[in-house]
């Protein structure tokens, strides 16, 4: 039997449950179809700042997870010679449209809120998309178990890989050259890590520390693939002795080097840095009739401003926002239903597109600064733009994505 529902949503990732939440504030249901047995929370840690926090206080769960991590203070940048780059306060920094707020949240902890505040019957899990068809105003969407479901609105949310992004014909990903692990460390009693954002970049790595928690905190280290080191992702012994060898080489503390010896590393111990070219994106089609996508499915990018899941939640709040004004008309009756939702869609890709290259084109950029290790170039980084880049982190999340 073929069933109909009005909203399928591919993907029960950050922006996928996102993007429910705010159709169900409105009062609108949706199906999530998730490829996996169970909600996968890998990847520890988001970084989340200023734009990422007025989505969540738009989608009613900004709150609950403020009272669980702690509030980032300050900023810093460091060369692996122990030099400081930069050092700005961001806790409360008053800008054009707000206060600055930057906190660490664990990735685990915001997927289960938000699927806890969505209906029992919202997620289908091991519902894998095979295939998608048109059938006159609705997607045909074929699953590997052999049912079908026809929807009225199809929104890829499905990561890199996106089924929906290939059926809209959005270009294959683009690897960086380089490779990211991270890892989180849980204290029995009180850490030595002060609340912020500390980052150690050179030699071609970037290395950063967020506390999380009053007793967690999340680490990363990204780096350019070469010969030297392209079997360190083996095991977690391997990657983890990998990453302390970079620490003593920055002469960094003990504690620092002990807190990547205890810290919990997932299954996948590193994974490949990609991104969509934010010039593909120019005229690529983010929406077309009842379809489109949102998240890493429309934005892939590299995490080193660290905007890609504050991203997935812009975009969960203006997508909801525009389908729920298409869609609230249609249930008093009134006629078109089909041309104001591709027309609501449309007005999503419109606000979306632009911020998406940016986002994308700044990671790449900042990226491309913080990982070089030629001589020149780390010299320019360490006296020109290492005030530059510091100034992207706190001047691109000022941003307001509205209320739903």
């Amino acid at each position: 039997m073929e069933a109909i529902e009005d909203i399928v949503i591919v993907g029960a990732g950050l922006a996928g449950l996102a993007t429910a939440l705010g159709l169900h504030r409105k009062g609108i249901k949706c199906l999530i179809l998730e490829a996996s047995p169970e909600l996968r929370a890998s990847g520890f840690g988001f970084t989340m700042w200023t734009n990422a926090w007025r989505a969540m206080d738009a989608l009613g769960i900004g709150d609950k997870l403020r009272e669980h991590h702690v509030l980032g203070e300050r900023l810093t940048i460091l060369s692996t010679s122990g030099k400081t780059l930069s050092d700005d306060l961001i806790s409360g920094v008053k800008g054009k449209s707000g206060s600055l707020e930057f906190r660490c949240v664990k990735r685990d902890l915001l997927l289960k809120t938000l699927k806890d505040e969505l209906p029992t019957d919202t997620i289908r899990y091991s519902s894998k998309i095979v295939s998608i068809e048109k059938d006159g105003n609705l997607k045909l969407l074929h699953l590997v178990d052999g049912s079908v479901i026809k929807a009225k609105v199809l929104i890829g949310c499905d990561g890199v890989n996106s089924v929906v992004a290939k059926y809209l014909g959005l270009k294959k990903l683009s690897y960086s050259g380089r490779m990211a692990t991270r890892g989180l460390t849980e204290y029995e009693s009180e850490y030595c890590f002060k609340p912020g954002f500390l980052q150690i970049n050179g030699g071609g790595q970037r290395f950063g520390i967020i506390p999380c928690s009053e007793k967690g905190v999340y680490w990363f280290l990204t780096w350019v693939a070469s010969e030297e080191n392209k079997n360190v992702d083996e095991s977690i012994e391997k990657m983890k002795d990998y990453v302390i060898r970079h620490l003593k080489n920055a002469n960094m503390s003990e504690e620092t080097m002990e807190l990547v010896k205890q810290s919990e590393m997932g299954n996948v111990v590193s994974t490949p840095l990609k991104y969509r070219s934010p010039f593909s994106l120019l005229f690529a089609k983010i929406t077309e009739d009842n379809v489109c996508v949102a998240g890493d499915a429309l934005h892939a990018t590299t995490p080193e401003i660290g905007q890609g899941g504050c991203m997935a939640l812009e975009d969960s709040v203006v997508l909801a926002r525009c389908l729920s004004e298409a869609l609230l008309v249609s249930k008093k009756g009134g006629d078109g239903e089909y041309e104001r939702i591709e027309g609501a869609l449309k007005k999503f890709a419109k606000e979306r597109r632009w911020r998406s290259i940016k986002v994308i084109a700044l990671s790449y950029f900042v990226g491309f600064i913080q990982h070089s290790a030629n001589p020149f170039m780390s010299f320019i980084r360490e006296r020109l733009l290492a005030r530059v880049i510091a100034n992207i982190y706190i001047n691109f999340p000022i941003f307001d994505c509205g209320k739903l």
